[in-house]
């Protein structure tokens, strides 16, 4: 399934852990993740296998409330989460996180809808919406870890 997604990546100027402690902040989902607009809570333990981020997605008053749920964690290299969206169904999205360099981490996402109505939109079509809204998920996690790192350094 991996080989199918369609990948984005981008170069963080901020280390493996503080990229990947952003990911592992539910409460901060809504701050990076296009499109999420509310967070309702976070299931104790997240981002361990199993746990959820029960969210809302779209601006009010259409909102559409579902969760995002934990399929894989090794913390602090990738993250894999089956993502909700009904009525549009669902997705799996990958992240993978890798040092290049002292204070570097390359990250990479990887999406790609599984079940449900968006299941059935060619692949071309799904890479046509989904990089550009990926692209600009990745620059949001990348300006929240920057700013972890740069706090936690006292600057």
């Amino acid at each position: 399934m991996h080989e199918d997604m369609i990948w984005v990546q981008l170069t963080v100027p901020a280390g493996v852990d503080d990229v990947f402690a952003v990911l592992a902040d539910g409460w901060s989902y809504s701050g990076w993740v296009v499109g999420a607009s509310h967070i309702r809570r976070v299931d104790k333990g997240w981002p361990a296998v199993g746990t959820r981020i029960h969210h809302s997605v779209g601006p009010w008053p259409l909102v559409i409330e579902d969760t995002t749920e934990v399929r894989a964690s090794d913390a602090p290299h990738t993250l894999e989460l089956d993502a909700r969206l009904w009525p549009m169904g669902a997705a799996v999205i990958r992240f993978e996180l890798r040092e290049v360099a002292p204070a570097t981490t390359e990250v990479r996402m990887g999406e790609l809808a599984v079940r449900g109505p968006g299941k059935l939109v060619p692949r071309a079509a799904q890479e046509v919406l989904l990089t550009p809204r990926n692209r600009e998920t990745l620059d949001r996690l990348s300006d929240l870890a920057v700013g972890r790192s740069r706090a936690a350094a006292g600057g």
